[in-house]
Parts: structure tokens; C-alpha cells; sequence
């Protein structure tokens, strides 16, 4: 039996109203099976012209549309996780304001949470800001077991492709704060509580690199992040101490090498879903 799902997206100052706009059209009105309510938390003041994106956006949604509004930008975790307290149905699936879904991604998704799965997240193609060229893909593991094992030493979902059970999220204690790895820390306790979990090989969402993207992923700010992310994962019993001293070394290493080798480090091994050493 179909059911109804929420559509939880974090708006912020520094998203684009354009980006913005395709964002929500493509995941709302462009979908096959599209949500039955938006939750839209804003999360901090916004420019005016991406508040009239949003306006226009509430407006012209065909299903009703939360917009929740936190005054002072609290941070992704937190917009999140007050967000998913106002969804009016146990699944939510989740999109970030700057990507874009294909129209069958939850046509797709949906059953397997139906069928039992308590999160499903899927591929992603990589497209440039300026000419919107398709430059990469990310092919994640699929079947539970082979993402329990890449689980130790990588996110194996793309936050913004998921859709899970809320019940599963706070069964695990919901978004919590951690640097800049909320998602990740997420998914791994939601699986070491044992939910049932899944990917759909095929790319389903859009994911836009722009300028910085892979800049992003490194220096001090990120390796403050990894080392309290990897702590965190280690103290659950996540990981043992040699995957722990593994993702330390490795991980923490990819964070201060220069952008090109990060670029093309990501896209071998995690983009095309190579293997790795989970001892």
C-alpha cells in the first residue's frame, strides 16, 4: 500500500534562488509520485531575493508546504532536526537547496521503505554550475551487508538522496550536531541500531559542484571534524580501534592534500564505489 510522504528541505543565506527554485520544482512538481506536505525550514535571514524565491515556491506548490523559520542560523543539524519534528508522516525524504531530482526518484525509492527498509538513498551525477555538464557519478553499495562494512570507513548514502523512516532517525536519537558530519554520524548510529537499509545503484539526483566543491572537503576545519566524527564512531563501538586508527590516517591525510589529488582521490575511490581495505 502507498503511503504519504514529507519532503524535508534546509533553506540558508548562502543557497541561490535560482538553485533554489529548480531545487524545489524538480523534487515537488516534476515528480511522478510527488510528497504529500513540504517541510522548508529557513534557517537564518536570507536574502530578499531568495526570500522571493521561497514565496514563490509556497505559492505555486501543489501540496502544502511548512515553512518553518529559525531566526538566527542555528546550523544544518538543528534545521533538520526541528524540521523532521513537524513532518506530518513517518517518511521523509530529504533534499538539499541546491541539487536536483530526477522526475522517477521517489517512484523509485518509496517502495522499498514500503517494503520494509527503514532508509534508502541512491546514486548521484555530478553537473557543473556553468553549463550544467555532467562530470562525474557516485555508484554506492546497495545491498545491507556490503553497507554495514563500507559504513566503517565511509558515509555510504548522499544526504541529499535519502529517504527514511522518521521512527528509525529518532530510534537512533535523531540529527545531533557534529562539526560538519551530522549526516554521517546520523546514518552510522541509525544502522548500529539496527535499521534496514539500502541504495539504488541508479543516479536519481543531480548533485551541482560548483566552484570550491572539492576545496571544501579539506583543510583544518575538516580535519577537526573527522577527528571528533571518527572519535564518536569509536566510543559507540562503530568501528574497532584499527578501522579507527585506519580512518585517522587516511581520511584525516586526504584532508590536507591539494584539491586536484583531493578531486581525484574522491572520485576513485568513493564517487565509482571502490573498494577498500575494512579491516
Amino acid at each position: 500500500m502507498s503511503e504519504p510522504f514529507a519532503l524535508l528541505m534546509s533553506v540558508y543565506q548562502g543557497d541561490h534562488p535560482v538553485h533554489f527554485d529548480k531545487a524545489f520544482s524538480s523534487t515537488v512538481m516534476a515528480q511522478s509520485r510527488p510528497p504529500a506536505q513540504v517541510v522548508l525550514v529557513q534557517d537564518g535571514p536570507v536574502s530578499p531575493g531568495l526570500e522571493g524565491a521561497i514565496e514563490g515556491a509556497i505559492a505555486k506548490s501543489p501540496v502544502p508546504v511548512r515553512h518553518h523559520r529559525i531566526a538566527q542560523n542555528a546550523g544544518l543539524a538543528r534545521a533538520l532536526a526541528e524540521g523532521l519534528a513537524l513532518s506530518e508522516h513517518d517518511i521523509v525524504a530529504r533534499m538539499d537547496a541546491d541539487d536536483i531530482s530526477l522526475p522517477e526518484r521517489f517512484a523509485a525509492q518509496l517502495p522499498l521503505i514500503e517494503g520494509g527498509l527503514d532508509l534508502v538513498g541512491t546514486g548521484m551525477l555530478e553537473f557543473l554550475d556553468d553549463d550544467g555538464s555532467i562530470v562525474g557519478r557516485r555508484v554506492p553499495r546497495t545491498e545491507q551487508a556490503e553497507i554495514e562494512r563500507y559504513a566503517r570507513f565511509h558515509d555510504p548514502f548522499s544526504h541529499p538522496t535519502v529517504v527514511y523512516r522518521r521512527s528509525a532517525v529518532e530510534r537512533a536519537g535523531g540529527y545531533e550536531p557534529l562539526g560538519l558530519m551530522e549526516d554521517y554520524w546520523l546514518f552510522a548510529r541509525m544502522i548500529h541500531a539496527g535499521a534496514r537499509v539500502g541504495n539504488l545503484a541508479e543516479p536519481l539526483v543531480m548533485y551541482r559542484v560548483g566552484d570550491g566543491a572539492y576545496a571544501r572537503r579539506g583543510g583544518v576545519a575538516q580535519w577537526r571534524s573527522e577527528l571528533q566524527l571518527q572519535r564518536a564512531l569509536r566510543r559507540i563501538g562503530f568501528t574497532s580501534r584499527t578501522q579507527y586508527l585506519r580512518n585517522v590516517a587516511v581520511r584525516g591525510t586526504y584532508r590536507f592534500v591539494p584539491e586536484p589529488i583531493r578531486r581525484r582521490a574522491y572520485r576513485r575511490l568513493i564517487a565509482r564505489g571502490s573498494s577498500v581495505d575494512h579491516a
